[in-house]
């Protein structure tokens, strides 16, 4: 399973990767948990092998990620009504009877999902990276800033579950949004998700909201207190 939806993924270009592979419920859960979910898919058996079979992780991924994309691939044809009842809106039931099927249903089912998370992002404002695991289309409300590489070239990107790194400059990125403002030489910072600003002796610290704090140069932080203000994002106010 995991060759045939790396494969496709990887055929395609797909802005796609495998987040999780378990056999583990318990771990999926914390997984999730640690690290939420939206416009996911999930390919589930339904005998686990563990005291919380398919249907009630399903039901676990419901609660979680309302907008995710359900598929249970497993040879329990007799239990398929069960996603009816429970109200788990599957987006398929693949028996494993003939594993070329299976394959192509799961291919099928990738497309889809991919087609769908492609116009939900056009409803929503991202910015494209193409990292090591090929291309990615970030919504920018869950960048918080961009920080310089040791490496020359290269850039991170970062949110509040995740980094990634890619070639690009911040000159490029900070011209990319006007919610990007670069905020010192190595920094090009988010200024929606800017909780605090704090001004140090002639320079600053930008407070984020995930409690990361971000250098401000002294030639920037006036331009970055006016910008804050302007915008009236009530929750930077300035302490100085």
């Amino acid at each position: 399973m995991e060759n045939t939806i790396f494969s496709h993924i990887a055929l395609n270009d797909y802005d796609m990767q495998i987040a999780l592979s378990t056999d583990s419920p318990s771990v999926f859960l914390d997984y999730i948990k640690a690290h939420p979910q939206k416009n996911s898919l999930y390919f589930l058996d339904i005998d686990l092998q563990h005291e919380i079979n398919g249907i009630a992780l399903a039901q676990e991924i419901r609660a979680a990620d309302l907008t995710g994309w359900i598929v249970f691939v497993t040879t329990h044809a007799e239990l398929s009504f069960l996603t009816f009842q429970y109200r788990i809106e599957a987006m398929d039931y693949i028996i494993k009877d003939n594993k070329d099927a299976v394959v192509k249903r799961v291919q099928e089912c990738i497309d889809i999902a991919h087609r769908r998370f492609q116009q939900t992002s056009l409803e929503v404002e991202c910015f494209q990276v193409k990292s090591s695991v090929g291309i990615q289309r970030i919504p920018i409300s869950d960048i918080l800033y961009f920080e310089a590489h040791h490496v020359p070239h290269k850039l991170i990107l970062s949110t509040q579950n995740k980094r990634i790194e890619f070639r690009g400059s911040l000159k490029e990125v900070a011209a990319a949004s006007p919610d990007f403002f670069s905020c010192h030489k190595s920094y090009v910072v988010n200024i929606r998700n800017i909780a605090r600003l704090h001004r140090v002796n002639y320079t600053g610290e930008a407070e984020m909201v995930d409690g990361s704090v971000l250098p401000v140069s002294k030639a920037h932080i006036a331009a970055l207190s006016k910008t804050l203000r302007s915008i009236s994002i009530t929750k930077a106010e300035d302490s100085w």
